[in-house]
């Protein structure tokens, strides 16, 4: 079978538990597809009323299975009190995607189970739920699906036409709450970075588990290649900073490496113009390489009219929302050189080097406003993606 582009959608609850690192982490490590596309979305009651359609009608036995989750969609999927609920729509392209995705997550079983028939192999079996009521054994008192993906071919495109439509006209970050402090509130950029996407593992899934504990709540989300333009827009302060604090020191041990190795003394001008020359060539160097890591692009063997051009890396981006979000998402994060890091942040546990350090996260709610108009946080590519597909 050629290659299918089919969905998972994380339910209201498992978004709200925090359950979405866990969840990830288990399609990751038992795909061999490509994660293509994630927004987080907010329903309507009309995108509910025609998803709990589609899933009624393309239950394979119909029957109970579907009205359960016909039952589900319209009573979390809808707006409650005028507040609609966060939803995580992944997509997801290789052969036999739909097929693929649907075995991962698992059937819904509608009869009896013992506690020990519960394996724990799918995400279905370690997260979801249905409980029957002890005193009328045929009634079911609680149902948790954790996800819902493709059962047919069929089904995958009537589904994904349904949220193409919706996903055209909605903004990329959600904004569903209202606070009682709205001044304390910030928002803040986390980029899982390319080193964790170059071979399928759990590691992006974890990074956002270790991030839930900070009680904040993700509001956005993209999948990003990104470009030589953005990355030297992105890391531009870095440049800077390369150049004045490291490009000296450099320097100037470069002039002390080249006297010991020839056994001679520099004069005091010769001595600040080698300095100033490798000074300015490490720094630079190094950041060329941030850019290339970034990108999988060096600007330097960029072509100038490819620089705008999507990169050969792949990140994903996370917007987090709450009070002192910036703080507690890099106390959680780990200081830039992961050797430095204190045990249980992110850096100490994936990092490898200064560069090679697993994630991004904005320093200021300042800084935060301007790495997100760089990534375009406010687009997405998800419906394009779909519309292409169908």
């Amino acid at each position: 079978m050629s290659s299918e582009l089919s969905y998972v959608l994380f339910t209201p609850y498992t978004i709200a538990r925090s359950r979405t690192g866990g969840v990830l982490s288990r399609l990751l490590v038992r795909l061999d597809l490509e994660l293509v596309g994630a927004q987080m979305i907010a329903p309507t009651e009309e995108l509910a009323a025609g998803f709990a359609k589609s899933e009624f009608e393309h239950s394979p036995s119909g029957g109970l299975i579907g009205q359960l989750k016909k039952d589900y969609i319209l009573k979390t999927f809808t707006p409650s009190n005028g507040r609609r609920h966060r939803v995580l729509l992944l997509l997801f392209r290789g052969k036999d995607a739909v097929e693929k995705l649907k075995t991962v997550a698992g059937p819904i079983f509608p009869e009896r189970r013992s506690l020990e028939s519960a394996k724990g192999e799918t995400i279905r079996d370690t997260y979801g739920d249905v409980v029957y009521d002890e005193k009328t054994p045929d009634r079911i008192e609680y149902f948790e699906p954790v996800v819902f993906t493709a059962e047919t071919e069929d089904h995958c495109k009537t589904t994904l036409k349904l949220f193409q439509s919706f996903l055209a006209r909605e903004q990329n970050l959600v904004e569903n709450v209202s606070y009682d402090h709205p001044e304390r509130i910030e928002r803040t950029l986390v980029i899982i970075k390319p080193d964790n996407w170059v071979v399928p593992s759990s590691r992006p899934g974890t990074i956002i588990d270790m991030f839930s504990r900070t009680g904040l709540r993700i509001i956005g989300t993209k999948i990003l290649q990104m470009s030589v333009a953005e990355a030297l827009e992105f890391y531009g302060p870095v440049e800077e900073a390369l150049r004045e604090k490291l490009g000296p020191r450099m320097g100037q041990s470069a002039v002390e490496q080249l006297e010991s190795k020839f056994s001679l003394k520099l004069k005091e001008e010769e001595s600040k113009r080698i300095a100033e020359t490798f000074g300015t060539a490490f720094a630079r160097e190094q950041f060329y390489q941030i850019v290339g890591f970034m990108t999988g692009v060096r600007p330097d063997l960029c072509p100038e009219g490819d620089t705008d051009c999507p990169g050969k890396s792949m990140c994903m981006v996370l917007v987090y929302e709450g009070e002192n979000a910036v703080a507690r998402i890099r106390e959680v994060l780990g200081p830039t050189d992961p050797l430095k890091a204190p045990a249980g942040t992110v850096r100490r546990e994936f990092g490898s080097n200064v560069m090679v350090n697993t994630a991004h996260a904005s320093d200021s709610p300042e800084n935060a406003l301007r790495e997100m108009g760089i990534v375009k946080i406010s687009k997405n590519n998800c419906a394009e993606i779909i519309e292409r597909s169908l």
